[in-house]
């Protein structure tokens, strides 16, 4: 079995100079204090709403966001590119609750199919539903609520939006993710997405569901797609990730009085993860599968999958996807040793973004392990150039 070497520091950050290394490494540094983090996050709209974007610009959004336009996220999709590791654009706008708002996020999206479709360093597009309908609408929706007249006419709305998107999607070739979002609004999403795959992945793979693997049901719905997807004879798009909302789903859990639809444990978790990898390569002939993970012992369980099927490491059917700003040893590695890597590039207005940079913040800091990880590569590699300079 082929094992990748995840602790290649001069791979992993070859890309980055040393002053970007120092920030990066100051601003993990201030990531693993959480009081610190919490602190930011109830600051950071103000400081941002008193005129002092540019302080959130240089610190977070450098190091997770690819600049306020698709434009200006280019240096660093193509600075990706000289090392074999693509992009995926991602528009990052949230909290949007206007009809306005969602027609101007489906114009970005199809314009980030037009702009992406030539371009082999992007090989796919992604939105999030909510981006195109109202949270509130698709909870009604995932709860079998019945709809009054307006209200209906809104949902068609929505799912006329996230279709059309699709449609051009299908039309430019240009495969496109649906993101996942909070349980109590998935169900209406995953409906939509088994929809649009009947419709659009008739002979290749063009629309793609994302399944949260933290949650104690989704290795069996992944399942059940596969069978659907081989029933109705399409392709299915499969994007596995473990979740980014696990506290918002154990709070609400236990507020509203259900059983919390999270593993218990990251053991669990990890375990769910790693067999659905399994279950993706053992359906490959049906089944394409971006792995978004973190995770070195997943990342090289796939290594491994591909390995056993005596898949090619490149093969479209299969990507290693990780967030722009971390895993960089995972993404770097990876790409070197000639697997397909698509890093999430999001861009978008500082204010706008704000909501994903506050995500990413709680993440690094709540994430067992991962800011103490990030810290120690980078500064194993400042150790490493400066030995090399001596």
């Amino acid at each position: 079995m082929k094992k990748i070497d995840f602790k290649n520091t001069e791979v992993a950050f070859h890309y980055k100079k040393n002053t970007e290394l120092k920030q990066a490494y100051q601003l993990f540094k201030l990531l693993s204090y959480p009081s610190l983090v919490n602190l930011g996050s109830v600051v950071a709209p103000i400081i941002v709403n008193c005129g002092g974007k540019f302080l959130i610009k240089n610190t977070l959004y450098k190091q997770f966001v690819g600049g306020e336009t698709r434009e200006e996220c280019l240096n660093m999709i193509q600075t990706l590119a000289k090392y074999n590791v693509g992009s995926i654009l991602d528009y990052s706008v949230e909290g949007e609750q206007s009809e306005e708002s969602f027609d101007q996020c489906k114009k970005e999206i199809i314009d980030n199919i037009l702009f992406s479709k030539d371009k082999s360093f992007i090989p796919f597009c992604v939105f999030k539903p909510t981006g195109m309908s109202r949270f509130s609408l698709l909870e009604k929706v995932s709860a079998n609520v019945a709809l009054n007249h307006q209200e209906r006419e809104e949902w068609e709305r929505g799912k006329k939006r996230i279709f059309e998107v699709c449609q051009a999607a299908y039309d430019h070739q240009q495969p496109i993710f649906i993101d996942a979002e909070e349980s109590w609004i998935q169900k209406a999403i995953d409906d939509i997405a088994d929809e649009c795959m009947n419709t659009f992945n008739q002979q290749q793979c063009i629309v793609w569901n994302t399944y949260q693997l933290y949650r104690t049901d989704r290795l069996e719905f992944l399942a059940k797609s596969i069978q659907k997807a081989k029933d109705h004879r399409y392709y299915l798009g499969a994007k596995l990730v473990r979740g980014a909302y696990m506290e918002k789903e154990r709070e609400r859990a236990a507020k509203m009085g259900y059983p919390s639809p999270i593993h218990p444990n990251k053991q669990a978790t990890d375990k769910a993860y790693n067999e659905a990898l399994t279950l993706c390569v053992e359906n490959i002939d049906k089944v394409s599968l971006c792995a978004g993970t973190h995770n070195e012992e997943s990342s090289q369980h796939l290594v491994d999958l591909i390995d056993k099927y005596q898949l090619n490491k490149n093969d479209k059917r299969i990507y290693f996807s990780q967030l722009l700003g971390m895993s960089d040893h995972i993404s770097f590695n990876l790409a070197k040793e000639g697997y397909n890597v698509v890093k999430y590039v999001p861009y978008g207005p500082v204010k706008s973004v704000l909501p994903y940079l506050i995500r990413r913040a709680q993440e690094n800091t709540s994430v067992k392990g991962q800011t103490g990880r990030e810290l120690s590569l980078i500064t194993q590699e400042l150790n490493r150039r400066k030995q090399k300079v001596n």
